[in-house]
């Protein structure tokens, strides 16, 4: 008796290998059907280069979506093909919101910095002051007096 022997080969998933026979029985549908959907632009598979159509795991999985659709949920291909297109738009919004957010993030990061960079040229020119009025107060070191200092004289003579 001959021991039997699997293979398992990795595949990207949009890479067309599966001949419209056997991608017809991956999906559990008549090979016409397959040509069907072609027609209708719901899948589009590759071809090789004598012009077989080669579908990709992507395209089974979309196959046996569709199937899904029309068998179980009761939708005409129009319908499916207006479901497919939404998803597609809402994965393109789902990328652009993703983007969007990396970008406010970068942008609040740098901000945060700028902000950073703004408080330590304050903090090393703001001093206590403890002026004329009640309490103390920061004013730039430039325009604090010195207590040993006299006030200005009017005339500007001192």
């Amino acid at each position: 008796m001959s021991e039997k022997r699997v293979t398992r080969v990795e595949v990207e998933t949009d890479r067309g290998v599966f001949m419209i026979s056997v991608a017809a029985e991956l999906a559990d549908m008549h090979p016409q059907t397959l040509r069907m959907y072609e027609a209708r632009g719901l899948v589009e598979p590759k071809r090789s280069p004598k012009g077989t159509r080669l579908y990709s795991q992507q395209d089974v999985e979309k196959l046996r979506r569709v199937h899904e659709m029309t068998a179980e949920l009761g939708l005409n291909l129009a319908g499916v093909q207006r479901v497919l297109d939404l998803e597609s738009e809402v994965q393109g919004m789902h990328a652009r919101i993703e983007e969007l957010e990396l970008q406010a993030l970068r942008a609040q990061v740098e901000l945060a910095q700028e902000l950073e960079q703004v408080r330590r040229s304050f903090r090393a020119e703001l001093v206590p002051f403890r002026g004329g009025g009640p309490g103390t107060q920061l004013v730039r070191a430039a325009d604090a007096r010195s207590p040993f200092q006299a006030p200005p004289r009017p005339g500007g003579r001192l």
